[in-house]
């Protein structure tokens, strides 16, 4: 049977965004995110999958050994709320310094999407997309998922570039733990 799943960004979504985010010690869970995504796993059974940017890696100010050690640290920050993210995709490229093909994993390509959703056998057509930037609502869109911004990171600054293209998602909330009302009605058909 396939699985749903909670497609997420990271930085700026589920931890606080100082900006090319290299030190385990400076990871700092926002408000709401360990409780809401205890929720959507425990309650719903959803597959937590991070999708985000490294770019950090190609620009030579991140490793991707320094990737994994902060997605390590997001989990460790996540056991105090029994929830663990099921697996983390990201793209190191950039176009300033990339190839085309190269960056066909970057957002708002749903390259990556489409990737996890072979390797964890999920059901596109029941799981959604929360994130703060245009690029991931966009992400989101072009795998065919319902997505969620959050106003959390640059969520505020997103939503006014989003209402200027006519191009809003299917829900704006103030967090992830905010998001799991909309999540939960919108799942079981509530309206």
């Amino acid at each position: 049977m396939p699985n749903n799943a909670i497609f997420l960004d990271r930085d700026g979504t589920i931890n606080d965004d100082p900006g090319y985010l290299g030190e385990p010690n400076k990871v700092v869970l926002l408000p709401g995110a360990g409780e809401g995504l205890s929720i959507l796993k425990k309650r719903y059974n959803f597959k937590l999958i991070v999708i985000s940017n490294q770019s950090g890696i190609v620009r030579g100010i991140l490793t991707n050994e320094m990737v994994k050690n902060i997605n390590n640290k997001i989990n460790e920050l996540l056991q105090k709320f029994n929830v663990q993210i099921d697996d983390f995709y990201y793209c190191p490229y950039h176009p300033e310094f990339s190839s085309e093909e190269e960056c066909r994993c970057r957002k708002p390509s749903p390259m990556l999407i489409k990737v996890a959703a072979v390797e964890h056998n999920i059901d596109l057509s029941k799981s959604y997309f929360i994130g703060d930037m245009v690029t991931d609502i966009d992400c989101g869109k072009n795998a065919g998922l319902k997505t969620i911004l959050v106003k959390t990171g640059n969520g505020k600054k997103s939503l006014d570039i989003l209402k200027i293209q006519n191009n809003l998602p299917s829900f704006v909330a103030q967090n992830i733990f905010d998001s799991c009302n909309f999540i939960q009605n919108d799942f079981l058909g509530v309206s």
